[in-house]
């Protein structure tokens, strides 16, 4: 038949949207990984913290739930934990030095056209691109 894997891509990235549009359009705030986690840990979002944890708990939930529906489930990541413990605190710095992360910026921001949002992708995905391009193919790490 032909390869469908891009099914998974797309309907993820309908799900996604979808989510950011139901949590602004219910809650009329912007579905922000980063933000919803960052008020827990510096307690300003504690006046919604049941909220707050119920989506964490689906994002950590939800992909295991899902695994019986992939022949393979193949993601690519480095066996190096020091890389990828590196870069997730990387990811987690830049989150905090852009005021949001990609769900925010990328997903919600771009879909509503914000200028903001938009030069924040821009420039994560930049930064992305060449971190890994140095990463593999100079330093050889990953």
């Amino acid at each position: 038949m032909g390869n469908h894997d891009w099914i998974w891509g797309f309907t993820g990235g309908l799900l996604i949207g979808l989510a950011g549009a139901v949590f602004l359009l219910m809650n009329g705030r912007i579905m922000g990984a980063s933000g919803i986690i960052g008020g827990l840990i510096d307690r300003t979002g504690w006046s919604n913290w049941a909220e707050r944890v119920a989506f964490l708990v689906g994002l950590i939930a939800v992909p295991p739930l899902l695994v019986p529906l992939y022949r393979v489930v193949d993601t690519h990541i480095t066996s190096n934990w020091a890389v990828i413990v590196i870069g997730g605190l990387l990811v987690g710095l830049g989150t905090r030095w852009a005021n949001g992360c990609t769900s925010g910026h990328g997903v919600c921001g771009i879909s509503r056209l914000s200028l903001r949002g938009i030069v924040a992708t821009v420039f994560y995905i930049v930064a992305g691109g060449l971190t890994l391009a140095l990463l593999r193919h100079v330093l050889g790490v990953i």
